[in-house]
């Protein structure tokens, strides 16, 4: 026994949720599209459950954040596939797959196939005993990745009012979670092997400013140490977490946030994988025509870098399923995937955008000490990368432009002193042409130190102060 559809989307989280709105965009005819997914219920906002989901007053629940609301599009619930027409095969665990067959075996042994597929099976989240730390089945320790997970450690906080809790991780996770649980009226202590949090992205100044932030809010670190086993009582309770410094630190939960892991087990042996993801082209297809990978299971070419890349955030998964569905459904208008990387976070009252690279020099601006302030990275002689925290939202569309212009910078001291201003200045014109983005920067913002260099430097400013007053000006007619 089995089903055939046309277009089948193996996995239901974020990206699987854009999808299908792509494809209802695109005309897809009732009946040939079908989500495949573990879970319970229709994709949703993953960044949800680290963040509204927590909250102990009008915490976010289903449907409020089904996709697609994360982008301010239609919040499609489970009426909403059926009234396209789309087939939700939930709590459904796909066994195997035959990309030369085009057909999945679910674990029930039913087949289904199909002429298109799509992978957004996404990551599952790492686990302590693949570090060689038993403990991830005691009733206190949680991780976070999935509805089942967030609801477990509301459950679990809401027992540990007032007690100690231990985050391991000082990623993502760990950030926003420590956030959760102080809000939560929860201790929290959060240990990590870095020299500071969120090390694959904050510079150590950046991190300084967190860090410091959180010890405000009453957030104890415990840095360039892990975590070795737990004390666990006769209920099956860890009390205690012992470290490889000799630390002992008694919990009432625990929270697990040690990274993710892509789910390509299916396709190992049969598509080309690179960077611990699924090799897809600029059309978001893999080695197999039949078979599109999207989300964080993707190794996909990032052009502005000239480099393949795999990123776990949800913008890229909401952007990457909308461009394979247009490839798929309009191949003759369809272009490369052009994607510029964006990560973001909010929490307390904090709320930062970084976008590009974070490699080659840094340059900070802003006051540190007090809440807007950002980075530059500086690399080959152009800006491949941007941060910036307490921004407005014409600031953060400044800096995304910028860092898509990739303008040519030499003197970083007059980049140090603009700032903001830079972005602000850059982003009002782009490259006069993109065929040799090493070559090229925007002609009148290039800081270069030529024989005329006074007169360079006068044009940066005269550039950055005409728009610094019009963003200005802007902004307070929008007030009047």
């Amino acid at each position: 026994m089995g089903r055939a559809f046309v277009y089948v989307i193996l996995g239901g989280g974020v990206a699987a949720g854009y999808a299908a709105l792509e494809f209802v965009k695109k005309g897809v005819s009732h009946g040939e599209l079908c989500i495949i997914s573990e879970e319970t219920v229709a994709p949703y906002e993953r960044p949800a459950l680290s963040k509204g989901f927590l909250l102990p007053e009008a915490p976010a629940r289903l449907p409020s954040f089904h996709c697609c609301v994360g982008s301010n599009e239609e919040r499609l619930t489970p009426k909403w596939y059926k009234e396209h027409g789309i087939e939700l095969i939930l709590g459904t665990r796909v066994k195997s797959v035959d990309v030369k067959r085009k057909t999945l075996l679910t674990a029930t042994g039913e087949t289904i196939s199909y002429r298109i597929l799509i992978v957004a099976t996404g990551a599952r989240a790492l686990k302590l005993e693949e570090f060689g730390v038993n403990g991830s089945d005691a009733e206190n320790v949680c991780y976070l990745r999935d509805l089942s997970d967030a609801t477990r450690l509301v459950t679990v906080m809401q027992s540990c009012k007032g007690g100690n809790a231990v985050v391991i991780g000082g990623g993502y996770i760990g950030m926003e979670c420590a956030a959760s649980l102080v809000i939560n009226k929860i201790n929290v202590t959060m240990v990590f092997p870095e020299a500071h949090c969120m090390a694959r992205l904050f510079t150590p100044k950046i991190a300084s400013y967190y860090e410091e932030f959180y010890k405000s809010k009453g957030v104890t670190f415990t840095k360039g140490t892990v975590l070795t086993s737990f004390d666990i009582n006769s209920e099956g309770k860890v009390i205690a977490v012992n470290l490889r410094d000799g630390s002992k630190l008694p919990v009432d939960m625990v929270v697990v946030g040690i990274g993710i892991r892509p789910n390509t087990g299916l396709f190992e042996g049969q598509l080309t994988l690179e960077k611990g993801g699924i090799k897809v082209n600029g059309k978001m297809q893999s080695s197999n025509a039949s078979v599109y990978a999207v989300g964080d299971v993707a190794s996909f070419p990032v052009k502005i870098f000239g480099d393949t890349r795999r990123l776990e955030h949800v913008d890229s998964a909401r952007k990457s399923a909308r461009h394979a569905v247009a490839a798929i459904m309009e191949p003759e208008k369809s272009s490369e995937f052009d994607y510029l990387p964006f990560f973001y976070s909010r929490v307390f009252t904090l709320s930062w955008q970084f976008y590009g690279d974070n490699v080659g020099e840094v340059v900070h601006f802003g006051e540190f000490s007090g809440n807007s302030f950002g980075a530059y990275w500086i690399s080959k002689g152009h800006l491949v990368g941007s941060f910036l925290e307490g921004g407005t939202k014409e600031e953060y569309e400044a800096i995304a432009k910028a860092t898509r212009f990739r303008p040519a910078v030499e003197d970083l001291g007059e980049v140090e002193k603009l700032g903001l201003e830079f972005a602000l200045a850059a982003s009002q014109k782009p490259p006069p042409s993109t065929e040799s983005s090493d070559e090229v920067g925007i002609s009148s913002l290039v800081l270069e130190k030529p024989l005329h260099a006074w007169h360079a430097t006068a044009g940066v400013f005269l550039a950055a102060s005409i728009a610094a007053f019009a963003y200005w000006y802007g902004r307070r007619r929008r007030r009047w």
